[in-house]
């Protein structure tokens, strides 16, 4: 009841969709509240429900759905101990006490699904999802060490409209002179040829071994297409694949978890990590169930959520929400794309997963760079494990707006955060940044300029 109406929500998934944070692809699916009111009436609501309730009200039918399968039979009750007698709003306060820490909180990750983590985010605020997830410490490593206190790294992003070697080269130059690398130097091939994704991956691979840059590469290929790769001798640092928070959303992307473990268990096999063996990279982002007409009239954050409990199967090194990319069908302005984006780490790290953001979006959306310039500092704030670099914050081949390679000086600088220490090792032997934050003069002779060809 709120003021003089009486609101009645016929399902749990229908509770956990009006209560939800305006956003278009929920408005698009018919799924949202039809007023303010009716959304802080639902939020009212969920608030009561007991976190334990989720574990037998499945929002998608267990025999229907292979996440859920997934979600259920790898939950821990052990861990889900601490909390199993709390309510949604009695969660909530437990998160935001003062006592509650992240040693805690990655002791409970196994014990909570994706459904009572998007519950939770859902009667959140802005300032809770920071606090909360800056409690939450998920470290990763390869060939460096992701996640640490105090850390931000860069995925360095040097796509190229025709997947030309030498423009390729210059934007990798270009962005680890900026210190940008250190979460991985990841590419999106303009086409799955299995020639072009050799000759990606052995350029990445040449770069990394000339200069012994204690970094990982990637090439953002269709999972298939990379274990082909492996089966031809490429040199595959991290296994990428897309993933979506239902069995049918993974279809259309041309996954199953099948395929997932296949591909996991072929890249932990090639051994190509120093200090640590975390070989995925997944990228999600809300609304790809919805646009893949796989969403079950579940709302988008939730089934977001879900991706993250595939994600969390395969522990990787990097999980991505790619947030702004879909489009204002799904997120249509700054003021969404920013709570999202917020919601999309936060649950992540619940999760424990960790977590990166590409702050982003693309132009028909209401949104500008002064949009992505406040996510991009309140993630900072809330510990984001990484962000991306791209030249100029313009990728010319994927057609959409991100965070450049001085953005993440820019963070750095303004929250004192340093790469991963193993890259900013890297940097002071090359001369290109000390102490982490401040970057050196680069002159005409510097090694990675007379190479940078490579």
């Amino acid at each position: 009841m709120v003021g003089a109406r009486r609101h009645a929500f016929a399902t749990l998934r229908d509770l956990m969709a009006r209560a939800t944070p305006r956003r278009s692809g929920d408005e698009l699916a018919g799924l949202a509240a039809t007023s303010a009111e009716q959304r802080a009436a639902a939020q009212q609501c969920l608030a009561d429900v007991p976190l334990a309730l989720f574990l037998d009200d499945l929002l998608i039918p267990y025999e229907d759905d292979a996440v859920t399968r997934l979600i259920v039979d790898s939950h821990v009750p052990a861990a889900f101990a601490p909390v199993a007698g709390l309510t949604v709003g009695g969660f909530r306060d437990w998160l935001l006490a003062y006592d509650t820490d992240s040693t805690q909180l990655a002791a409970l990750a196994p014990g909570l699904t994706a459904e009572m983590v998007a519950a939770v985010s859902k009667i959140m605020s802005n300032q809770d999802l920071i606090l909360v997830a800056k409690k939450c410490r998920v470290v990763t490593a390869f060939r460096n060490t992701l996640g640490l206190p105090g850390r931000l790294a860069v995925r360095l992003q040097p796509n190229h409209p025709t997947d030309d070697p030498h423009g390729i080269a210059a934007s990798i130059v270009d962005g680890l002179l900026y210190g940008c690398g250190d979460a991985v130097i990841g590419i999106n091939p303009a086409t799955d040829s299995p020639a072009s994704l050799d000759a990606l991956l052995r350029l990445i691979d040449g770069v990394i071994r000339r200069y012994e840059i204690p970094t990982q590469g990637c090439v953002l290929a269709h999972l298939t297409a990379q274990l082909e790769a492996i089966q031809r001798g490429a040199p595959l640092d991290l296994l990428f694949q897309s993933i979506a928070g239902t069995e049918k959303a993974n279809a259309s992307f041309g996954i199953t978890l099948e395929l997932l473990a296949e591909g996991h268990a072929a890249a932990t096999a090639l051994g190509r990590g120093t200090v640590g063996r975390n070989v995925m990279y997944f990228e999600t982002g809300q609304g790809s169930a919805l646009s893949a007409g796989a969403h079950h009239g579940v709302d988008q954050q939730t089934l977001e959520v879900r991706a993250y409990a595939v994600a969390r199967r395969f522990s990787p090194l990097l999980v991505n929400s790619v947030v702004g990319f879909i489009g204002p069908e799904y997120l249509f302005d700054g003021k969404q794309i920013l709570r999202a984006g917020l919601e999309d780490h936060c649950c992540g790290k619940l999760m424990g997963l960790p977590m990166g953001v590409d702050v982003c979006y693309t132009t028909p959306a209401e949104a500008d760079q002064d949009d992505m310039d406040a996510l991009l500092t309140l993630l900072g704030v809330a510990g984001c494990n990484s962000i991306m670099g791209v030249p100029g914050a313009d990728d010319i081949m994927l057609g959409y707006q991100s965070t450049s390679f001085h953005d993440s000086h820019y963070l750095r600088q303004v929250l004192g955060l340093r790469p991963a220490p193993e890259f900013e090792a890297w940097l002071e032997k090359m001369g290109i940044a000390t102490g982490g934050t401040r970057l050196l003069p680069v002159g005409a002779k510097h090694p990675l300029l007379i190479h940078g060809d490579a």
